[in-house]
């Protein structure tokens, strides 16, 4: 199945400057609909509210981190089959098998270029 490039991306971090750097290679890739959230609550909220297509989040973020929002994601009816992707800093093998328990989809680790981030669209997603 072909990924709809026009699918609503949601991408979550705290740090703006990373939620530009990914929306940047999202672009760069061929994606157009993509919004942002400085957190896991209000990324949360507009997923609540919105058709999003996929989800890509920061794990390390306050008051919510990417696992919690995972948890929530996975726990809410309606979200709990959205592809989720974590991105995090830290390669800990603890760390992979806590988002793999709970429900992620793909783990990448940064710093990460688009053909990264394709791949890791892919496997989720499928060819685009």
């Amino acid at each position: 199945m072909a990924v709809e490039m026009s699918m609503p991306i949601l991408i979550v971090d705290d740090y703006k400057t990373m939620l530009r750097i990914i929306a940047n290679l999202l672009r760069q890739l061929g994606f157009q609909s993509i919004d942002d959230a400085s957190d896991g609550a209000t990324a949360l909220a507009k997923l609540r509210m919105g058709a999003y297509g996929l989800v890509i989040s920061d794990w390390n973020m306050e008051p919510m981190t990417g696992l919690q929002l995972l948890k929530e994601v996975r726990a809410d009816e309606r979200l709990k089959t959205m592809p989720f992707i974590m991105v995090t800093a830290e390669s800990k093998t603890e760390n992979v098998v806590a988002a793999k328990a709970a429900g992620v989809n793909n783990y990448i680790v940064k710093p990460f270029n688009a053909e990264t981030l394709k791949k890791k669209i892919v496997s989720v997603l499928g060819d685009f």
